[in-house]
This record gives structure tokens, C-alpha cells and sequence, in this order.
């Protein structure tokens, strides 16, 4: 079997962040599986390659579009029954044209090696099917983008870094903030007030920047978290740093 799947990071939502491989291979795939949440939403990562690649309108390009339930994982835990359903059901999808000779792009926001439904779906592949090839391509984070926006460094010198959701237990995550020198908190939407309280109690308020939609056309970058009113969006990440 020659045909390959790629698991591509489009990056957080600029198209002039996309990789030149990553476009060069997006080019080159008769077929894109392209992830949602919802079943009757729209793909970000394939919003992010239309603005550099208009794949819709080129006539030798399949699409298809995964819905992947946004549901806790812990690893080590068997998945929601859904979800584990819906990485089946997306391998299943792409092994048919892999079957047929044909690569397949699986484009994913960010970096695949970050909090990604990439290694979900390779790892669901592999045990259906261990004979199918598969490449990673690395792709911008939304950590990175957040740095170079606000021109705040992630981490120097002996800086110990923690980057983790934002919905981990107050002990476990209280304990990550106070033992590390930089916290990048991801999957913050959810949460906010809650962050803001814990990050007030530990007055390290002044310490920490969020940004929102970085990348995109509506980037938002608030410094003074205690004026947040109400959510925030769902692309939004903050940084902790101390020093």
C-alpha cells in the first residue's frame, strides 16, 4: 500500500502561518478529511487552507468533513463511547481511499503534537490498520503565535515551563502554578472566571495575558484579565509568566 495519510498542523488561524510543506502536500492530496465539532458546523483547519489554498474550487480535491465530539479525554480511561465512535468511524473514512491508492490530508489546528485529534486518530488507525503509512507535519502553535503577538518569551535561561488545559482539578492546577515559572493555560474558555480567581489568589493576576483568536482577522489581546466580562472565545490562551 503506497498512498499516505498526513496529520498536518494548519497552525492557530493565519493562513500566512501554514508551512510551505504543509501547503505543498495539501496541493499534491486527491482527498482532505477535514475535523469539526458539530456536526452541522464548519472546519476552522479548513477555513485556515482556504484562504491559501482554495481547495473547494479545485475539481481534482475531495473533501470530507470528521465531526469529532469535543469531549474530555483522560488518558488512561476509556473515551465517551461517541468519541471513541467518531475516531472510528474518521478511520474507517480515510482507510477507504487510502485503500484506493489515494493520500489523504488531515489537517489539524496548531501543532499536531499539542492537545490534537491528530494522535487520536493515528492511534485509532494503527489499531485498525497498523499496515497504513503515516506522516506528521509540524505546524505553528498557538503558544508561538501568542508569544510573537504580545513579544513575550515563552521561556529563558533556567525558566521551567508547564503548558496545560485549564480545566485540570484546582489542587493539580494550583500546584502547576506555583511551582513553575511560566504556565501557558489552554482550553481556558470554560473556565475564565474560575482561572481568574485561582490566579488572583495566588496574585499572579498581573503576571498573566490572555489572547484571543490569535492569527485571525479579530486577534484580541487583554493584559488586565479582571476585565474580563463574561466568556471568552474558545480559541483563547493565556500565558503566566513570572519572571
Amino acid at each position: 500500500m503506497q498512498a499516505t495519510l498526513y496529520i498536518i498542523g494548519v497552525g492557530p488561524g493565519d493562513p500566512d502561518l501554514l508551512t510551505i510543506k504543509a501547503l505543498n502536500i495539501l496541493r499534491r492530496c486527491p482527498v482532505v478529511a477535514t475535523p469539526k465539532a458539530l456536526a452541522n458546523g464548519q472546519s476552522t483547519a479548513l477555513a485556515i487552507i482556504q484562504q491559501a489554498l482554495p481547495v473547494h474550487e479545485m475539481a481534482d480535491k475531495e473533501i470530507i468533513e470528521l465531526c469529532f465530539p469535543m469531549k474530555k479525554i483522560n488518558l488512561g480511561q476509556e473515551p465517551d463511547p461517541e468519541v471513541l465512535q467518531a475516531w472510528q468511524d474518521a478511520a474507517r473514512q480515510i482507510f477507504a481511499r487510502i485503500s484506493q491508492g489515494r493520500d489523504v490530508a488531515f489537517p489539524t489546528l496548531g501543532d499536531p503534537a499539542i492537545y490534537s485529534t491528530g494522535y487520536y486518530l493515528y492511534a485509532t488507525m494503527m489499531e485498525m490498520h497498523l499496515e497504513v503509512r503515516v506522516q506528521f507535519v509540524p505546524g505553528i502553535s498557538a503558544m508561538s503565535s501568542c508569544s510573537a503577538t504580545t513579544h513575550t518569551p515563552i521561556c529563558l535561561g533556567d525558566d521551567m515551563l508547564a503548558v496545560v488545559p485549564a480545566t485540570f482539578s484546582d489542587s493539580r492546577l494550583r500546584q502547576i502554578l506555583e511551582n513553575f515559572d511560566t504556565i501557558v493555560l489552554m482550553k481556558v474558555h470554560r473556565v475564565i472566571d474560575h482561572l481568574i480567581s485561582l490566579l488572583t489568589d495566588l496574585n499572579l493576576l498581573d503576571k498573566a495575558m490572555l489572547v484571543e483568536r490569535v492569527g485571525m482577522a479579530d486577534e484580541r489581546v487583554l493584559a488586565d484579565l479582571s476585565a474580563i466580562n463574561g466568556q471568552v472565545h474558545y480559541f483563547s490562551t493565556i500565558i503566566v509568566r513570572k519572571k
